[in-house]
């Protein structure tokens, strides 16, 4: 990510108007569309010429040649940031676009929000996972002395897996917390790929042996005391 300059961006889809669309869209949140493409070809051309900061895709994850150019940037230009933007929810489609390198997925019937989120997920880098982290995972955090390990969630996946280890459903979660049912699964997809866990369990597993539900209570105790 530029430091001094603002990100920029190249796009992929076949419509035009989509492109255009998109293109006002991350206007609004300060990225430059410096490419448009409606093929694969010139999207990598594209590329190649401006080494953009996000790659924003929309491709049917079912479509082979499709997924390809995804992965040709993920491994041509791994400083670029893949964004696929499909048209299926089918969690066959999200795990094949997250293995061929793309960083965020998010659906074509988003909400602008939602759309916004995305690219906001792609360059959220504000919590870092500790060296040590992995030799920690293992150990119950109610043990003596343990602390919560570090890890690569956002506040707000943070806040959904708490949440979600308590038993609250996606519906229950979206009214909770004013947001559409799709933007609740999508952070959730997002959570299973970092913690590289299969379903809401194994999540919320996750998030009772790491500290995540002790570090809540903890936060709560001094909110109410302070």
């Amino acid at each position: 990510m530029r430091s001094n300059t603002r990100r920029t961006a190249v796009l992929l889809d076949r419509h035009p108007l989509w492109l255009e669309a998109m293109s006002g869209l991350l206007a609004s949140v300060g990225v430059d569309v410096v490419g448009r493409a409606t093929d694969c070809d010139n999207a990598i051309a594209m590329l190649e010429d401006h080494h953009p900061d996000v790659f924003v895709a929309g491709i049917d994850p079912a479509d082979a040649e499709q997924m390809k150019c995804v992965r040709d940037a993920a491994e041509s230009f791994p400083k670029t940031r893949s964004i696929v933007v499909g048209d299926s929810n089918d969690p066959s489609a999200i795990t094949a676009s997250f293995a061929a390198g793309a960083a965020v997925y998010c659906m074509k019937t988003a909400k602008q929000e939602d759309l916004v989120s995305a690219v906001r997920q792609a360059f959220e880098r504000s919590i870092y996972m500790a060296a040590d982290a992995a030799s920690n995972a293992g150990q119950p955090a109610e043990s003596a002395g343990a602390k919560p390990v570090s890890h690569d969630l956002t506040r707000r996946e943070v806040e959904i897996l708490r949440l979600a280890a308590e038993g609250y459903s996606n519906s229950q979660l979206a009214r909770m917390l004013w947001v559409t049912e799709q933007t609740v699964k999508f952070h959730l997809s997002n959570i299973y790929r970092k913690l590289q866990v299969a379903n809401r369990t194994e999540a919320s597993r996750w998030a009772q042996r790491n500290g995540l539900l002790v570090a809540e209570r903890e936060e709560a105790v001094s909110a109410s005391v302070a």
